[in-house]
C-alpha cells in the first residue's frame, strides 16, 4: 500500500516517508520509538491492523482489518501547552476529507468525528516535551473506512459507523490516504504560520457539538449542561444549571437526548 499512496501524493511533508506494518500493538507506540531514534517531520506509520490501538483516556480503540489506523510524527515549534491546536487541526482534516466524499461528517468535541451520531474517527495526540519546548508529536488517526462495525463489541457497535456503511459501497484507502495525508499538511501548516484562528473558525463551523446538551467526564468530575460554545483556545463553554458557566479544556463529551 506504500509504493501506491506514495505514488499520487501531492504534499511536502505528510507522508512523504511512509512505513508500512501488516499489524502492529499501536501505530503510536512505533512512531514514539521512531520519533526517539530521529524520524523526519512528516514520517507516517501505517498499519492494517492494531492489536492495542490507543483510545481517549487510555481506552483501546479497536482497529480490525480495512479501517485507516496512522500516525504523524511532527516537529512544530511550539508550546506544549499548545500541543491540543494540533488534534484540532487533524480532527478538521479528517472531517474535511470524509466530506469530500458526499458525507455530512462533523467534528465531535474533543477529538472525534461522527456522523449523525455515530462515530468514524477518532485523534490521539500524545507529545514529547522539555518544559517549554515541544520536541515532538505524535498525532495519531483511527478511521473507520471501510471496517464491517457489525463485528464491533456490542457496546461500541450502535454507535460506530463507517464509510462504507454510509456510502453503500467500499471507498479506496489509498485514495481516501492521499486525500487525508494533503488536508493534513494544509492545517498543519496553518497552525505552523500562526494561522490557528482561522482552522479553529473552520473546526467551529464543523462542531456538531455545540447546541447540544451534554455529559463530560473528567478525571475530577463530571460536567453536565448545554454546549454553548467554544473559546478562542477551542475549549468548550458548558451553560450549567443555574446559568453557571464552565469552560472545560479536555474530557470525555457524551451527547444526551433531550428531555
Amino acid at each position: 500500500m506504500a509504493a501506491e499512496v506514495e505514488k499520487g501524493l501531492e504534499t511536502d511533508i505528510v507522508g512523504r516517508r511512509l512505513n508500512y506494518f501488516n499489524e502492529v500493538e499501536s501505530t503510536n507506540s512505533v512512531a514514539t520509538e521512531m520519533a526517539d531514534d530521529g524520524a523526519a517531520e512528516g514520517t507516517v506509520i501505517i498499519a492494517e491492523m492494531q492489536t492495542h490501538g490507543k483510545g481517549w483516556m487510555g481506552r483501546r480503540w479497536i482497529s480490525p482489518k480495512d479501517g485507516v489506523w496512522i500516525s504523524v510524527i511532527l516537529r512544530p515549534r511550539m508550546s506544549p501547552a499548545h500541543a491540543y491546536r494540533l488534534t484540532i487541526a487533524a480532527g478538521l482534516a479528517v472531517a474535511k476529507t470524509i466530506r469530500s466524499y458526499g458525507i455530512d461528517a462533523r467534528v465531535k468535541w474533543p477529538n472525534d468525528v461522527i456522523i449523525g451520531e455515530k462515530k468514524v474517527c477518532g485523534v490521539l495526540t500524545e507529545i514529547e516535551a522539555e518544559i517549554a519546548n515541544l520536541r515532538y508529536a505524535i498525532v495519531g488517526i483511527g478511521v473507520d473506512v471501510n471496517v464491517d462495525t457489525d463485528l464491533f463489541p456490542e457496546e461500541i457497535r450502535v454507535g460506530s459507523t463507517s464509510l462504507k456503511a454510509e456510502l453503500e459501497h467500499p471507498v479506496d484507502r489509498v485514495e481516501f490516504l492521499q486525500r487525508l495525508f494533503a488536508t493534513l499538511e494544509y492545517e498543519y501548516l496553518r497552525v505552523k504560520k500562526d494561522n490557528f484562528q482561522a482552522v479553529l473558525n473552520d473546526w467551529r463551523h464543523m462542531l456538531a457539538t455545540v447546541g447540544k446538551r451534554v455529559q463530560i467526564n473528567t478525571p475530577t468530575k463530571t460536567i453536565y449542561g448545554e454546549a454553548i460554545g467554544v473559546d478562542s483556545e477551542g475549549s468548550l463553554i458548558v451553560e450549567c444549571k443555574g446559568g453557571f458557566l464552565e469552560k472545560v479544556v479536555a474530557g470525555e463529551c457524551i451527547h444526551l437526548e433531550r428531555a
